[in-house]
C-alpha cells in the first residue's frame, strides 16, 4: 500500500476564493439586471443598487483578505468580549433600532445603515465552537452536555429574537444545532433539541398577527393573489416564465414592479426568469461547491476548535441559501432572506466576506491528504 503524506498547507484554499468570486461576479450583474427600473424610478440612476454593491464588494474583498491573515486563534481569545459586543449590539438594536419589515433589525450610525444580527451571527458561531469544543468530553451527558448546550443555543438566539427577525433565528438555531451534530451530540439529544425549537417557535408565530398571515397565505398563495400572497405568485410566474434557458438575461418582465425585492428577497426568482433552470442549477452547483470546500477545510482542520468554526461559517451561507431559495419555489412561509453573495445587501456581503476570510484563514493551517 501506499503511504500516504501529511503536510502542513501553507496558502489559503484558493479554489474556494473562485467559488466566492464567482458568486459575487453574478451577484453584480443580477443586481444590476433586477434592480434597474427601481433604481431608474425611484432613485434616479439604473446602477444606484449596482454601485453600492460594487462597493460592499470591494470592501468586503479587502476585509475578507484582512480576516485570512489574522489567525483564528484570535478570536478565541476574545471570546468574551466578541460576546458582549454581540450582547451590547441586539440591546441597542432593541431600544434605537429601526424597524423594517415587521422586524427591528437596523442601526444608523453616521448616516449609514448597519445590520447588527449579521454581526451577531459570526460571533455565535466563534462562541459557540470555543462553547463546544470545551465540553466537548461532556457532550454525550444530558446535564452538562445537553441542557448546557441547549441554554447556550437559546441565549444567542435570544439575541436575534429580541430584535424581532424570526427568519435570522431560525437560521441561527439551525447554524448552531448543526455544530452540536459536529461536536459529537447523541441522536436522541438532536431529536430533543428540534422538538425543543418548533414548540419554542409557535408562540413566537402566534405573537404577531403577520406570521400568522404569512403562513396562511403560503398554504394557498394564489387565493390571496391581489393582497399578502401578490409576492410568492409573482415568484413562481418569475420561474416558471424563464423554463429551460430563460429570456435572456436583463429580460425579466416580473422585476418592472411585478416583484418586490426582486434585486433582494426574490432575486433567484429572477435568476430563473432571466436564466431559466439551467441557470438555477449553475448558482445550486456553485453553493454545492462553496459547502465541499468549507466540509473539506473543516475536516483537515488543524484542532477542534477551528473545525468547528469552519462547519459554522459554511453552515450559515448554506442555510441561507436554502432558505432563500425555498421561499422563491413557494417551498416554505415567505421571509426575508437574501441570496449569499448575489442579493443587494451591503453588510450583509460584507460580512459573508469576513466569513470567508476566516474560513480561508483556517485552510492554511489545515492539514492536506497529498495522496
Amino acid at each position: 500500500m501506499e503511504k500516504v503524506q501529511i503536510s502542513s498547507k501553507k496558502t489559503c484554499d484558493w479554489l474556494l476564493v473562485i467559488i466566492v468570486l464567482i458568486l459575487l461576479l453574478i451577484g453584480f450583474f443580477m443586481v444590476y439586471s433586477s434592480s434597474y427600473p427601481d433604481g431608474y424610478y425611484n432613485h434616479g440612476s439604473s446602477l444606484f443598487f449596482l454601485r453600492k454593491q460594487i462597493i460592499a464588494g470591494a470592501a468586503g474583498i479587502i476585509l475578507m483578505i484582512m480576516a485570512s491573515f489574522i489567525p483564528y486563534q484570535v478570536y478565541r481569545k476574545f471570546t468574551k468580549f466578541i460576546l458582549l459586543v454581540s450582547v451590547g449590539l441586539s440591546l441597542a438594536t432593541v431600544f434605537l433600532g429601526v424597524e423594517g419589515n415587521g422586524a427591528q433589525r437596523w442601526l444608523i450610525i453616521g448616516g449609514v445603515s448597519l445590520q447588527p444580527s449579521e454581526i451577531v451571527k459570526i460571533a455565535a458561531v466563534l462562541c459557540m465552537a470555543d462553547f463546544l469544543d470545551r465540553r466537548r468530553k461532556k457532550l454525550h451527558k444530558f446535564k452538562e452536555g445537553y441542557i448546557y448546550t441547549l441554554a447556550a443555543i437559546v441565549g444567542f438566539v435570544l439575541l436575534i429574537v429580541i430584535q424581532r427577525d424570526l427568519s435570522t433565528s431560525v437560521v441561527l438555531a439551525l447554524v448552531l444545532i448543526i455544530m452540536f451534530f459536529c461536536a459529537g451530540a447523541r441522536m436522541f439529544h438532536l431529536i430533543l433539541t428540534g422538538v425543543t425549537g418548533i414548540v419554542a417557535t409557535i408562540p413566537l408565530i402566534a405573537m404577531y398577527a403577520y406570521r400568522i398571515e404569512r403562513i396562511t397565505v403560503f398554504l394557498d398563495p394564489f387565493k390571496y393573489i391581489n393582497g399578502k400572497g401578490w409576492q410568492i405568485v409573482q415568484s413562481l410566474y418569475a420561474l416558471g416564465t424563464g423554463g429551460l434557458f430563460g429570456l435572456g438575461l436583463g429580460k425579466s418582465r416580473q422585476k418592472f414592479f411585478y416583484l418586490p425585492e426582486a434585486y433582494n428577497d426574490f432575486i433567484f426568482s429572477i435568476i430563473g426568469e432571466e436564466l431559466g433552470f439551467v441557470g438555477c442549477i449553475a448558482i445550486i452547483i456553485l453553493f454545492v461547491l462553496f459547502a465541499w470546500r468549507g466540509i473539506r477545510i473543516s475536516m483537515n482542520a488543524k484542532d477542534f476548535y477551528s473545525s468547528l468554526v469552519s462547519v459554522g461559517l459554511t453552515s450559515l451561507v448554506l442555510v441561507q441559501f436554502l432558505v432563500h431559495v425555498a421561499v422563491a419555489t413557494s417551498s416554505m412561509p415567505p421571509t426575508g432572506r437574501a441570496l449569499p453573495f448575489i442579493s443587494a445587501g451591503g453588510t450583509s456581503l460584507l460580512f459573508l466576506l469576513i466569513s470567508v476570510g476566516i474560513i480561508l484563514n483556517i485552510s492554511k493551517t489545515s492539514e492536506i491528504n497529498k495522496n
